[in-house]
């Protein structure tokens, strides 16, 4: 009879320390979150180094990196208007991390021995201080450049007054959500993907290890579904950065223009 193989989907989103041990009362340890996030970073510098050379014909490294600033650019021209490019840096920099997280997530660095990847946008505390810095450039934009009339924000032009009573706490309400939806949007879809992309795994374990014939062709046809998840996952790494960044500069043009 063959040995049960169980496969826990969510243990790939454990944060486990590399250096230090949270049992020895030492707040500062080291986790395998932070490393990878430092990866992260690695492969940004390593990117933008290489596409910075400044050559008068650009190479395809340098012609990459150029095309992604203009991108960025172009979308806050765009939502914000010539204002926007001041937000350029930050509007950037959180879509090159979300990008490049998402993709070395989907990278398969688990078939080298004692390599455990670890998708640091799968984590709520990440993408929610990326939405919280977000959230905070919005409101302090907003109140820097209209004072208090920033409120007006809340409340749509030529609304009658009966409904304002109604319509101004939905805005206020909608408008407090969002940093939490920013977060939350990024966070189930890097989850999600991560645990069907599991889930799929393990029956490939169950069957290779299970008797009779039905066992290869359920594995054989949950490799495939693998192939077209991780597909899927690839093309929605690069979705939610870019819904990010817009959302992003769409709520700095409501700060910025009072739409």
């Amino acid at each position: 009879m063959a040995a049960e193989t169980k496969i826990d989907p969510m243990h790939q989103f454990q944060i486990d320390p590399v250096i230090g041990s949270w049992a020895e009362g030492n707040p500062f340890v080291f986790t395998n979150s932070a490393l990878w996030m430092l990866i992260v970073l690695a492969s940004i510098w390593v990117f933008m180094m290489g596409g910075m050379k400044r050559e008068l014909v650009p190479g395809r490294w340098q012609a990459a990196v150029e095309g992604v600033t203009s991108f960025i650019s172009s979308m806050l021209m765009t939502n914000v208007g010539p204002e926007g490019r001041k937000y350029v840096p930050w509007v950037f920099t959180v879509f090159m991390f979300i990008l490049f997280a998402n993709l070395i997530g989907m990278m398969p660095f688990g078939i080298i021995p004692g390599v455990h990847p670890f998708t640091v946008t799968s984590q709520f505390t990440i993408t929610g201080i990326l939405a919280i810095i977000s959230f905070s450039i919005v409101l302090i934009v907003g109140f820097w450049k209209h004072k208090l009339h920033f409120f007006s924000l809340f409340v749509p032009k030529g609304t009658p007054f009966i409904l304002k009573l109604l319509i101004v706490p939905i805005e206020f309400v909608s408008f407090l959500v969002r940093p939490f939806s920013l977060a939350l949007r990024l966070f189930v879809a890097m989850i999600a993907g991560h645990i069907l992309i599991k889930v799929f795994g393990s029956f490939i374990v169950s069957g290779l290890n299970a008797e009779g014939a039905m066992g290869p062709a359920i594995s054989l046809l949950s490799f495939v579904f693998i192939i077209g998840v991780s597909a899927l996952e690839l093309l929605v790494c690069a979705i939610q950065a870019y819904v990010f960044a817009l959302l992003t500069s769409l709520y700095i043009n409501d700060a910025v223009n009072l739409h």
